[in-house]
């Protein structure tokens, strides 16, 4: 599979990765853990079938110290003992805020309690930005087609400011 178009080699499309990457730091460096910065990020891509993303995030988070046990069971999180409660949380959020149009109701009002449970203002701020977040990268990725398998961990820490 070839690229439909590289983004970052057009000047339009480097100005506008490079946004869409700042704010992305942003929440990276909220209080939200990278933990589940990296979870939410994966099961999102994972969801839209953005294999570029799907091989970033498991990537950075192996890289973080992620275990290959945890990565394997995002997929499945629902049918895993792995994952924390605040885990459990930000996964739903992520799911149920990237199947918009698949016919879901949107966030339910459980999953909300769930996160507001775990998370203080600023995390979840961070949390429901990071999902906004990787779904519009996701649909980037899916509609140039940039293929997964050549990320390698910290190659667009250049773009940062």
């Amino acid at each position: 599979m070839e690229p439909r178009i590289n983004l970052l080699a057009n000047e339009l499309g480097a100005k506008i990765s490079k946004r869409i990457y700042n704010v992305s730091l942003a929440i990276q460096q909220s209080p939200l853990p990278r933990t589940v910065q990296d979870l939410v990020m994966l099961r999102a891509s994972q969801i839209n079938g953005c294999g570029f993303c799907v091989d970033y995030h498991s990537k950075d988070a192996a890289a973080a110290g992620e275990t290959a046990v945890r990565l394997n069971l995002v997929a499945a999180w629902r049918e895993s003992t792995v994952f924390t409660a605040a885990e459990r949380a930000a996964l739903a959020l992520a799911e149920e805020g990237t199947r918009l149009a698949d016919a879901h109701p949107g966030v339910s009002d459980g999953t909300w309690a769930e996160v507001r449970e775990h998370y203080d203002d600023d995390q979840t701020v961070a949390l429901v930005s990071l999902v906004a977040m990787i779904n519009a990268a996701n649909r980037l990725g899916v509609i140039v087609r940039n293929p997964g398998g050549s990320y390698e961990p910290g190659m667009f820490a250049s773009m940062a400011p």
